[in-house]
């Protein structure tokens, strides 16, 4: 079957995607207006269209008004690694393939990771198709410094690896972005609460761009008491870095020693004064001055 029988274009420049390339594609979170164009037009057009469910990216496709043409296969977490090689067999052949999952960007949280770098080790052409991701959105409505911050995913399961790490994010300074089951948020709160302190600043930010979106803000104590009555959804969570607590800043606390220095104080006795008077632990400032 001829291409313009086919309903493609046979020149490369006429195609969403270039033959022989991966795009990863953002998908809308909830809110179908916010699919792009370029969406609408790979979806049409990739010769393999790789879905972490393909039941919902045919929803998504007939929302769109769009008729996937191409070959629609699935790819999910637990077919990741086999169905990589395929994937990068069809991209050799000249094949374009795109790569979609259930809401937001693939590989963050969510499967990519794998075909992406056997793309690039395979020295192929790998391209990106912005677009919406619940870790940028909660992190904009949230409410916290968004200069700096790091993404998480999903606490560890078992307690002591869970454990083990909000003891290292215990001293983290940039805003901490973290994804959460609602079965299990009250209880990672909580744990939250106890590892970082419960006058943290934080926000929880479900159903975003849904109908029912609803972003909480407040301590992680307040928080764990809100959501022990139940909360529905998918969840981000975002946390305040260590020396937000009051709402400050590292450079805030970094000027607030400097004024008591200059004041005539030790440094020492600056860093004391200064955690004092903010609530911050003396070990943060401590930090924070010394690392400025």
């Amino acid at each position: 079957m001829s291409d313009e029988v086919n309903g493609r274009s046979p020149h490369p420049a006429d195609r969403a995607i270039p033959p022989g390339t991966l795009a990863v594609a953002g998908t809308p979170l909830g809110n179908r207006g916010d699919a792009t164009d370029r969406l609408r037009a790979a979806l049409a057009d990739a010769d393999v269209v790789a879905a972490e469910d393909t039941r919902r990216t045919r929803r998504l496709a007939a929302d769109l008004d769009v008729v996937i043409r191409g070959r629609l296969v699935s790819y999910y977490d637990q077919v990741e690694a086999q169905r990589a090689p395929e994937l990068v067999e069809a991209l050799r052949g000249g094949q374009s393939v795109l790569l979609v999952t259930d809401a937001g960007m693939p590989s963050v949280s969510d499967p990519g990771y794998r075909i992406v770098e056997a793309a690039v080790a395979a020295g192929l052409l790998v391209t990106c198709l912005p677009g919406p991701s619940a870790v940028t959105v909660a992190l904009a409505l949230s409410g916290l410094p968004s200069d700096r911050f790091c993404f998480e995913g999903f606490l560890p399961r078992k307690p002591g690896e869970r454990a083990r790490l909000l003891a290292e994010l215990a001293t983290e300074r940039r805003t901490v972005v973290l994804f959460e089951a609602p079965h299990r948020i009250e209880a990672m709160l909580r744990a939250c609460a106890d590892a970082l302190g419960g006058d943290r600043r934080a926000a929880v930010c479900r159903e975003l761009t849904k109908t029912y979106e609803e972003v909480r803000r407040g301590t992680l104590a307040e928080l764990a008491d809100w959501a022990a009555d139940g909360v529905r959804g998918e969840i981000t969570v975002v946390i305040a870095g260590a020396g937000e607590a009051r709402g400050l800043t590292t450079g805030q606390l970094v000027e607030m020693v400097e004024r008591e220095v200059a004041s005539g104080s030790s440094k020492k006795d600056a860093v004391a004064l200064v955690a004092a008077s903010t609530g911050t632990p003396k070990r943060t400032v401590f930090e924070a001055y010394h690392s400025r």
